[in-house]
């Protein structure tokens, strides 16, 4: 049994150079909506995109959009897989770039402040859940099975699947377009 973790493509979206905290809101919202444009995968990524027998991916734009990019359809699409999301925090007199303020509301969530966001708990068994069935799905396949996601949750679910006597094969790292392979061993 294979699953392959994927990170989505680099999202179109750019907005603002630097942001308040408050702007952030609006920030991700738009990020959210936000697709994957021109960019391109690279061929390590479409190779492992064509090995798989059952492709699965989280409903946000980004990663749909890097299927596509793929020349990819998925066989399932599920809110479960969705990204863990990013509280914000009112902290005036800062204008920062969006990419330090989603490090900052990051590490603050992992500390365990979450605001109007799933906490990292239920982020954790929905990444179990994830892991549950993208192991399902591997066990009715007669290939590896493709998972597109995002840069959190596919390290939460990559734990779970650890957890559950998986071993990580190959990792490319974090970045975009990025995958780990995991095998049951």
């Amino acid at each position: 049994m294979e699953i392959i973790l994927m990170r989505h493509g680099k999202p179109a979206f750019k907005g603002s150079a630097k942001v308040t905290s408050r702007e952030m809101s609006n920030w991700i919202a738009e990020y959210d909506l936000s697709d994957t444009g021109e960019d391109i995968p690279p061929e390590s990524s479409k190779s492992l995109a064509f090995s798989a027998s059952r492709i699965i991916s989280s409903p946000l734009p980004r990663a749909l959009s890097s299927l596509r990019a793929l020349g990819c359809e998925p066989d399932v699409i599920d809110e479960v897989y969705r990204e863990a999301g990013l509280p914000v925090f009112h902290m005036p007199g800062l204008r920062l770039s969006p990419t330090v303020w989603a490090a900052i509301f990051r590490v603050m969530w992992l500390c365990g402040l979450s605001r109007n966001v799933e906490r990292m708990g239920k982020a954790k068994q929905r990444a179990a859940q994830s892991a549950n069935r993208l192991v399902g799905l591997a066990k009715a396949s007669d290939g590896p099975v493709l998972f597109m996601g995002h840069g959190v949750m596919n390290r939460l679910i990559a734990r779970e699947l650890r957890s559950l006597g998986f071993k990580e094969t190959r990792c490319q790292g974090n970045g975009y377009w990025n995958a780990s392979i995991y095998r049951l061993q």
